[in-house]
């Protein structure tokens, strides 16, 4: 495998600054890859992009550096202390290719992306979008064909315009946020036309990854779910972005969605985001399931999820880099749906189905 770009969308935010110094990390072989699916027996022949061949760059709308933002995460305890010296020039290297993000000018974005490969001799861009998750998006006649958005890039929402600029540039794209991204008709057509992939969307970090364990369980048990819902509290920029009802439409519709396509009906109950900035990068989860069992016997399960969001989200942004860059049938690619809370298509939403596909794929 060749030189791969990962370029971040969002790239000086928590999860992309600790994919970043994470990433030098384990190629330096001072932490462990922890939390790697890539890196698990099941892949070992997979093709995977070595570590050492993982190049970063991105777009971002605000300008507080890298190393700085280590030192924030590392006095927020996500990164250890020991690290932030060993991963510094890794840092200043990375800081070094980040770009403006504030024009929302497609052609720039792409222009970007280009410069960016050509000038570090890279053979394969992938492109992750972990920035703030926007509100949801109605419908437009635009987004339905490609010669009609081509012509309206200005109804596009910001993450739909990375999108576009990231096949534009003949980038693979990923959306880690439930914002619309690349999940409009007009720019799957696209990703034909360039021959590109893309997946998505919104990274299975927490919460949802215990709701496609356990919503499998009381389907194959035949035990009714009558209501599951739940509670988070959020610190931090993600906590700040979605205590605005918008965003966190977005982000429950995506939660919601993996029960009904598992349970096969839907499910009384919603998730309530509460942001708590004293949290910092840290979150809690508590979920509260009402199940029927024989006789209508009337039962509850309460779970309490406690997690560091950047070092959930981290590793599933490099695994998500390297298995992209060897995906090569454009359009969707649905056999990672493993990592998303929301991926489109009829497959699997049980964790476990979903790892079976992700191996079989990898194997082919």
């Amino acid at each position: 495998m060749s030189r791969i770009g990962v370029w971040l969308v969002g790239a000086r935010g928590s999860v992309a600054t600790t994919a970043i110094a994470g990433a030098a990390a384990v190629r330096a072989g001072a932490a462990p890859p922890t939390g790697c699916v890539g890196e698990l027996p099941d892949f070992a022949d997979a093709g995977l992009p070595a570590w050492s061949d993982l190049v970063f760059g991105g777009h971002d709308v605000v300008d507080t550096p890298l190393v700085k933002r280590v030192e924030q995460l590392v006095h927020g305890g996500v990164i250890p202390a020991r690290l932030a010296d060993l991963v510094w020039t890794d840092l200043t290297v990375a800081e070094g290719e980040i770009r403006s993000g504030a024009s929302g000018d497609p052609a720039r974005f792409a222009a970007d992306i280009t410069a960016f490969r050509r000038r570090n001799r890279i053979d394969r861009v992938v492109v992750v979008n972990v920035a703030s998750t926007e509100p949801p998006v109605r419908p437009h006649p635009a987004h339905q064909h490609l010669s009609d958005v081509d012509r309206a890039l200005d109804t596009l929402p910001p993450s739909s315009l990375y999108a576009y600029a990231a096949m534009r540039a003949g980038c693979a794209y990923v959306d880690f946020t439930p914002s619309t991204g690349a999940w409009l008709p007009a720019l799957d057509e696209l990703s034909h036309v360039m021959g590109v992939p893309y997946t998505g969307r919104d990274g299975k970090t927490g919460e949802t990854l215990l709701r496609s364990v356990l919503a499998p369980m009381f389907a194959r048990r035949a035990l009714s779910v009558l209501s599951w819902s739940g509670t988070n509290l959020l610190g931090g920029g993600d906590g700040a972005n979605l205590a605005d009802p918008g965003p966190a439409a977005s982000k429950n519709a995506a939660k919601q969605r993996v029960l009904e396509g598992e349970l096969g009906h839907v499910v009384d109950g919603r998730v309530h985001i509460d942001h708590v900035p004293a949290l910092g990068d840290w979150k809690t989860a508590w979920d509260h399931v009402l199940f029927e069992g024989f006789l209508g016997t009337r039962m509850t399960l309460q779970v309490t999820w406690q997690g560091c969001d950047s070092a959930l989200a981290a590793p599933l942004v490099l695994d998500l880099a390297r298995f992209m860059a060897t995906a090569e049938t454009p359009g969707q690619v649905p056999e990672l749906a493993f990592f998303f809370k929301d991926p489109l298509g009829d497959g699997p939403h049980g964790l476990m189905a979903q790892y079976d596909v992700l191996r079989d794929w990898a194997r082919r």
